[in-house]
């Protein structure tokens, strides 16, 4: 197993626990991978937010397995977008937004949504102009432009408006205003989100460190420090790998290789080396990266929600937690600590700025969002995490395929699981469940892993009755982005 995130650990317990053999190569020093637990000093912190809810039964029935129900509690669900002091319903329902606007702003952003109407842009093939024929373009450059920015590193008008058309769903303005001042009954429309969900008391990693010691009592090994270096093919299969630990580099025979790792750097490391197509195809794929400032605040300086969006393009900070909210075991007793995330490439100013600079810039930005004194500030932690977000370029599924079709035909034991195993856009969840039909392929079944997160609905989406929106599958969405290149430049 190269990887000891969800994917991984949660691939060596199927398999420890049928007797296999198991050992997993973690190129860090905890488990967990994105779902880990940081601690510093004390206060936890839980880099992205995960909320444990699935649509996926073998994947709840494994959480349930794995941690005793005692460690779990249910937390209310909230979270809101900030915008110019006020707090305005997410997702977003256009009449609170109006009603928070004033009343001269919600006046301009109706007529801006009339002329929208009127005349809507000509092209609604990007996800600008389809968001302005829908709100209009007041309400598109309060809401959307900035946030998505943010997330994502592009232009809105350059993303395409297939992924809005199901992102933003059922929230065209006039029949939402409708469905607020009409009576409640029947309105089946528009969809919210879930209202409470199951949390791990120490944050998710508790649920990743406990099964590593499953896995370990199982008689499986999990190795930290452990960075895989080569992935060694011969005649038509994997035969092992060769990684990097304490005593120098070592290698590992293996029947099954099943990675987590990053296909970018899998490709690269087989050996005899892949056909230059193959091994380009890996270099080609482009990751989003993710860094959190944690500033721990007194307890009554946070919020209620367990994150906002900051919507405000004053500032760079795209979303802050509150992990107090989260759960009181993430925070010491009269304090709470505000996660604020910033989605940066690798080669960006601020991934490459120091910890003190990124503190200096996390507390001035709760200054001047008005949420809290910068004097209020007690201490501050920085964590970064690389390659947390696969990057859909038009170009990622032909290179994603050249490297399965290679692997099919030459190292069919080398199975890609995890969100970026499979340089796939999942959810913790999904990332479990490819990592557990993966095994029950190697025992010998015929699952289609690439069907697991077909990108049909967000996964904590209801419809306003309370039934679930019918759904191929359990996905979440990602837009395809125009190409990156390598000085971190979109191509125009």
């Amino acid at each position: 197993m190269i990887g000891a995130g969800p994917a991984g650990l949660t691939a060596a317990y199927q398999l420890a626990k049928g007797g296999d053999p198991v050992v997993v190569l973690e190129a860090d020093e905890v488990v967990g991978g994105i779902s880990r637990t940081v601690e510093r000093d004390g206060w936890r912190f839980d880099i992205g937010g995960h909320r444990f809810f699935t649509k996926v039964k073998p994947v709840e029935d494994l959480w349930n397995e794995i941690l005793p129900s005692e460690d779990f509690l249910v937390r209310p669900r909230k979270s809101r977008i900030f915008y110019k002091g006020k707090y305005y319903d997410y997702p977003l329902r256009p009449a609170n937004a109006l009603w928070n606007l004033g009343l001269k702003e919600a006046v301009l952003c109706g007529l801006s949504y009339a002329r929208a109407r009127v005349a809507p842009p000509k092209d609604q093939t990007n996800y600008e102009g389809w968001l302005v024929a829908r709100f209009g373009w007041r309400l598109y450059l309060s809401f959307f432009k900035t946030s998505t920015e943010k997330v994502w590193g592009v232009p809105v008008s350059e993303m395409p408006a297939d992924w809005a058309a199901q992102r933003v769903k059922n929230l065209e303005l006039g029949k939402a205003v409708l469905h607020a001042l009409s009576p409640r009954r029947n309105q089946t429309e528009i969809t919210t989100l879930i209202e409470e969900f199951r949390y791990p008391k120490f944050g998710p990693g508790m649920m990743w460190e406990v099964c590593r010691d499953k896995v370990e009592r199982l008689g499986g090994q999990v190795q930290l420090g452990a960075r895989v270096t080569k992935v060694h093919v011969e005649a038509g299969r994997a035969t092992g790998v060769t990684f990097e630990s304490e005593h120098g580099p070592r290698f590992l025979a293996a029947s099954h290789v099943i990675s987590s790792m990053p296909i970018a750097e899998l490709v690269p490391a087989i050996d005899p080396a892949p056909p230059p197509a193959v091994l380009a195809a890996g270099r080609d794929l482009r990751y989003r990266d993710f860094l959190t400032v944690a500033l721990v605040v007194p307890f009554e300086a946070g919020f209620e929600d367990n994150w906002i969006y900051v919507h405000a393009p004053d500032v760079e900070v795209g979303r802050i937690q509150n992990f107090g909210q989260w759960s009181p075991y993430m925070v010491k007793e009269g304090t709470t600590c505000l996660g604020l995330e910033y989605f940066v490439f690798e080669d960006d100013a601020l991934w490459k700025a120091d910890d003190e600079t990124l503190i200096e810039k996390a507390t001035h930005e709760l200054g001047v969002l008005g949420l809290v004194e910068p004097s209020a500030v007690q201490r501050g932690y920085v964590v970064r995490v690389k390659k947390a977000y696969p990057y859909y370029d038009f170009a990622y599924r032909d290179n994603v395929a050249a490297v399965v079709s290679w692997l099919s035909a030459n190292a069919p034991n080398v199975h890609l699981v995890g969100r970026n195993g499979m340089h796939k856009y999942n959810n913790q969840d999904h990332s479990m469940f490819t990592a557990m039909l993966t095994v029950e392929n190697i025992r010998g079944a015929s699952h289609d892993i690439w069907a697991v997160n077909v990108e049909e609905e967000y996964h904590e989406e209801r419809r306003a009755d309370g039934a679930r929106p019918p759904s191929a599958g359990t996905g979440r969405l990602a837009p395809i982005l125009p190409r990156r290149e390598e000085s971190g430049s979109a191509r125009r």
